[in-house]
């Protein structure tokens, strides 16, 4: 009963950090990294279309693509050893409870423990390889002349590109979000740590760049 209620605690500290944020985002978006680096893209695809620089543009859309290739790659890696850990003996399992300040060893919890950080390098991976889809439709818009094909503005090219920024985004806050779901294996008050944690650099992050 501990556990749950502090478990439940901890989510409801990132789930309301995030809620501000989603509403910080979308009334005043330039005062966080997030809305700043949206209106940034959209300068940089007008930059790209109207100077004809192609080569930059296909250069650094190749950049955001290999770094999301990367970490989609490491993701779907980390979920499977996961679920491959979880057939394993509850040796570890022991061990790593035996770290924690409350609570008794408990193999199916551990088991769960271990299959919702599997299922969140998953939901990192999904994001991943949508970034990457984005990335490589914008490829093809911000080198097509609008006046051959009436779609490829500036507004449409940079929504795209934002739609693929924020799945990668999405996939970055995955990883975040494992280091509280990772000490939580070692036990609740170890994941409330690391929530606090994440949450002031997280903050840190998300103000105005």
């Amino acid at each position: 009963m501990e556990e749950l209620l502090i478990v439940f605690v901890s989510v409801s500290v990132l789930a309301g950090y995030h809620f501000h944020l989603y509403k910080k985002v979308l009334r005043q978006p330039l005062t966080t990294a997030i809305g700043m680096t949206n209106h940034a893209r959209r300068v940089w695809v007008k930059s790209i279309i109207d100077g004809e620089k192609d080569i930059l543009a296909i250069q650094t859309l190749r950049n955001w693509t290999m770094a999301a290739t990367f970490l989609a790659s490491t993701a779907v890696l980390i979920s499977l050893g996961l679920l491959a850990s979880t057939f394993r003996s509850d040796i570890t399992a022991v061990a790593l409870n035996s770290l924690s300040l409350i609570g008794h060893p408990n193999k199916a919890l551990w088991m769960f423990k271990l299959l919702i950080l599997a299922a969140l390098f998953f939901y990192v991976f999904f994001n991943f390889t949508l970034a990457i889809r984005y990335y490589n439709h914008t490829g093809l818009l911000i080198n097509v002349p609008s006046e051959l094909e009436p779609t490829a503005t500036i507004d449409n090219v940079t929504a795209v590109l934002n739609h693929g920024a924020l799945h990668y985004t999405l996939g970055m806050r995955g990883f975040y979000l494992s280091v509280p779901l990772g000490l939580w294996l070692f036990g609740p008050v170890w994941m409330l740590g690391g929530t606090v944690l994440m949450v002031f650099i997280l903050y840190q992050l998300d103000r105005e760049v």
